[in-house]
């Protein structure tokens, strides 16, 4: 929930989210849900049962990062949890009526990217205001989590993602795997693969490739050592 990055192709797009936390908030496998009458597939989160990232057997791809726009202080007790929020997506026509329609008032701040059809869309909660604006699904994005990469941090990620899409103008899903595997990989503290003292580390790897004719869901389990591939919707 801490790095994702956005880049279509022709035919459909790469996404793709790694999961900077608390290795004992490891997610469990694939999980193949319900939510009213529609199937979600999604690794759930152990604790509270929700997910950071989730795709509907009708193509629609929503994905949380912890924090808006800079750290914020937490204070809890919050209204719900951010990750069954993500579940609670679903139950919305599309984004545009969740963002105009839930309730955001009690969350912890986060951003929130979505994908539906042509349309890709970002959605940041201060603990105030929403930010809700659709981006140009025709282009390459990368955005950091903002509780553990202050903004000169993201500026230097975002330059390993400019000079490694410079280099990859038709990249497939094995090489954008990559970077999100090696980018940054002689800093610990703030690669994409990041550890910091096992306190705060990336857990996973979760990558859907959209074509055509069908979305497939790849799900790296970097504790464990296992994968996990999933084709869904169409």
């Amino acid at each position: 929930m801490c790095t994702v990055t956005y880049i279509p192709h022709s035919g459909g797009y790469f996404f793709t989210s790694n999961r900077d936390e608390s290795p004992r908030r490891a997610a469990d496998a694939l999980h193949l849900g319900e939510l009213r009458g529609r199937r979600l597939l999604y690794p759930r989160d152990r604790g509270a049962g929700g997910s950071w990232i989730a795709l509907s057997e009708d193509n629609r791809l929503v994905c949380l990062l912890n924090g808006a726009f800079v750290r914020h202080e937490r204070r809890p007790p919050y209204r719900r949890s951010r990750g069954l929020m993500v579940l609670d997506f679903f139950v919305f026509e599309d984004f545009s009526a969740f963002a105009k329609c839930y309730t955001f008032e009690g969350m912890e701040p986060f951003t929130l990217i979505g994908v539906e059809g042509l349309c890709l869309h970002e959605l940041r909660w201060d603990g105030r205001e929403r930010h809700h604006r659709q981006l140009d699904s025709k282009k390459r994005y990368l955005w950091s989590s903002a509780t553990l990469y202050p903004r000169a941090v993201a500026a230097l990620r975002q330059q390993w993602f400019q000079t490694w899409s410079a280099k990859h103008p038709k990249p497939d899903r094995e090489e954008i795997l990559h970077f999100h595997q090696y980018a940054g990989r002689n800093d610990s503290q703030n690669g994409l693969v990041m550890n910091r003292r096992g306190k705060v580390m990336t857990v996973s790897i979760s990558s859907i490739a959209k074509t055509e004719h069908s979305t497939s869901f790849l799900h790296l389990d970097l504790l464990e050592g296992r994968n996990e591939e999933r084709v869904f919707g169409g």
